[in-house]
């Protein structure tokens, strides 16, 4: 082999180790129970309320989804690293329960999901049928 060679694996060598050490210093993304929660439960919402589902097609991925989310809820209500962490996320976390913790909420008000979630953002029946349709 030439200088020139053997001088270019040794630069391609130090690159890849350079490369190697920052991957392995790199912070990783590790989502807590707050976030994880949070994800499902507005991936649970946006199947609920996606107009492409078909009823059987929606049920059957809001069922995939409670499963999912009461363990989520779970966790989070047990995490005991949320003790003494006085983020925002974790105070909206529990100062919004019913949001929240959608599953137990909804059991313990003897509702649906989405009805107990469209409560509480303030929808009703009765706004629905009070609103007016308008061209924009």
């Amino acid at each position: 082999m030439t200088k020139s060679v053997q001088k270019k694996i040794h630069n391609l060598a130090a690159v890849a180790a350079v490369a190697a050490a920052a991957i392995s210093i790199a912070p990783s993304a590790d989502a807590g129970t707050v976030e994880n929660l949070e994800r499902e439960r507005a991936i649970a919402i946006e199947t609920m309320l996606n107009p492409e589902l078909k009823p059987d097609e929606r049920h059957a991925k809001v069922e995939l989804f409670k499963r999912r989310l009461v363990d989520l809820e779970r966790m989070a209500l047990r995490d005991e690293s949320l003790k003494g962490r006085n983020t925002r996320n974790v105070q909206r976390l529990f100062e919004n329960y019913d949001i929240s913790f959608l599953i137990h909420a909804s059991v313990e008000k003897n509702l649906s999901v989405l009805d107990n979630w469209l409560e509480q953002i303030g929808v009703s029946t009765q706004t629905i049928m009070s609103a007016t349709v308008r061209r924009r």
